[in-house]
C-alpha cells in the first residue's frame, strides 16, 4: 500500500515522496516548473545508499529537466521521479503497477518515461494505474534519439573546435556503454572515429567489443584519456574539480545528465580552455521524440529532424559563450531559463 508524504521545497512547485513497505521501496516525483506545460521526466531506479541521495537526486534531474525541455522548445516542464530500491530483489510488476498509482496522483501534472534502469515495458505496466505516461505509445524507447542528438551535439562542436565537423579520425573516450552509449559508439565507429570505452557493467563492454572495434579501459582511466572528444555518457557529477584536473581533451559532449557537479564546475572547464557542451543541450534527442507522440499522431521523420536541430541550438550557444568569453553552461542556463521565467543569478 502505497503512503504519500508532499514535501515543501523552495524554487520546486511540488515534490511528493512515496513509501511502500509490502513491496520495500521508497520513490519521489519532483515537478520543477511547469510554466510550458506538464512536466515530463523519466523514472530512474537505482540502489541510493540513503533518502537523502535519492532526494536530492530527484530534485536536480527535475531541475535539469524544466531546462532541457525549455531550451529543446518543447511545450513541457520539467519533473523526475526517481526509485530507491533492492534492483535485484524487487518485484517489477508491483512495483510499477504502485509507480503507476503514485503517477496518478499528480492528475497530469507530471507525466513519466523511462530511464536509468526502466524501461518500456515497465512503463507498459506504469500504464494500467495511470494515462500520464510517455513511450509507450508510437515513439518506443528515446535510446536512438539520445545517441543521435549527442552525435549531432559533438559534429556542431567540432565544427566549432576544429574548424570541421568530420568526425573521421577523431579519438573519442565514452563514459557509460549501456543502451544510449553503445548507440552512440556504433554512429561514431561509421565516422571512423578512435573509440576508447568503459562501463560499470562488463556485459555492456563485451557486447560493444563484438560489434564494433573499441578499446575498453577502467572507468578510472576514462577522464584522463587523451582524446578529442570525452562522452560522458553514465550518470551524473562526473565533472568536478577532481576530474576536471585530469581532463585531456578538447570537447565534452555526451548524453548523461548533470554532468556538472556544480555550477563552479562549469567555470573550471571554462578556464581550462576546454569546450563543453552543456548536457541538455547535447541530450535532448529522447525527449523530443516523446514529445511527439504527446497529443499529436506520431511522426518518426519528424522527430529526427527535431532532434538534428539540436546542432543548431549549440552553435548557438558556443558561439555566444565565445563572444561573451563565458561558460557555455551559463549561456545555456540563461537561454533556457527565460523561456520559462526563471531568474539566473549574474
Amino acid at each position: 500500500m502505497n503512503r504519500y508524504t508532499e514535501l515543501a521545497v523552495q524554487g520546486y512547485e511540488k515534490v511528493l515522496r512515496c513509501d511502500n513497505e509490502q513491496i520495500d521501496f521508497s520513490a519521489w516525483i519532483a515537478v520543477h516548473n511547469s510554466s510550458r506545460g506538464p512536466a515530463l521526466g523519466g523514472c530512474r531506479l537505482w540502489n541510493y545508499h540513503t533518502d537523502e541521495a535519492a532526494f536530492s537526486d530527484v530534485l536536480r534531474l527535475s531541475r535539469g529537466m524544466s531546462y532541457k525541455n525549455s531550451l529543446a522548445g518543447l511545450f513541457l516542464g520539467g519533473g523526475k521521479s526517481v526509485v530507491r530500491v533492492n534492483l535485484e530483489t524487487v518485484d517489477r510488476q508491483a512495483l510499477f503497477e504502485a509507480m503507476g498509482d503514485f503517477v496518478e496522483q499528480l492528475a497530469g501534472d507530471y507525466i513519466v518515461a523511462e530511464d536509468v534502469n526502466s524501461t518500456v515495458k515497465d512503463m507498459a505496466v506504469v500504464k494500467r494505474k495511470t494515462k500520464h505516461v510517455a513511450t509507450v505509445g508510437a515513439s518506443g524507447n528515446p535510446s536512438p534519439f539520445t545517441a543521435y542528438g549527442v552525435y549531432c551535439a559533438i559534429k556542431a562542436a567540432c565544427l566549432h573546435r576544429f574548424g570541421s565537423d568530420d568526425l573521421s579520425g577523431r579519438t573519442v573516450a565514452i563514459q557509460g556503454v549501456g543502451e544510449t552509449g553503445s548507440r552512440l559508439a556504433k554512429l561514431l565507429y561509421k565516422e571512423n572515429c578512435r573509440l576508447f570505452v568503459t562501463d560499470i557493467n562488463p556485459n555492456n563492454l563485451q557486447q560493444l567489443e563484438s560489434q564494433i572495434l573499441c578499446t575498453p579501459v577502467t572507468p578510472e582511466e576514462i577522464v584522463g584519456i587523451p582524446c578529442d572528444i570525452l562522452s560522458p555518457c553514465a550518470l551524473g557529477a562526473i565533472l568536478n574539480p577532481n576530474t576536471i584536473a585530469q581532463l585531456n581533451c578538447s570537447i565534452i559532449a555526451g548524453s548523461a545528465n548533470n554532468q556538472l557537479s556544480t555550477e563552479e564546475a562549469g567555470i573550471l572547464i571554462h578556464n581550462r580552455g576546454i569546450l563543453y557542451v552543456p548536457d541538455y543541450a547535447a541530450n535532448a534527442g529522447g525527449v523530443i521524440n516523446i514529445s511527439c507522440e504527446i497529443g499529436q499522431a506520431y511522426n518518426r521523420d519528424k522527430a529526427y529532424r527535431l532532434t538534428a536541430d539540436i546542432a543548431g541550438t549549440v552553435e548557438i550557444i558556443l558561439n555566444r559563450a565565445a563572444e561573451q568569453n563565458v561558460p557555455t553552461s551559463v549561456i545555456a542556463d540563461s537561454l533556457a531559463a527565460q523561456s520559462f521565467g526563471c531568474h539566473v543569478p549574474d
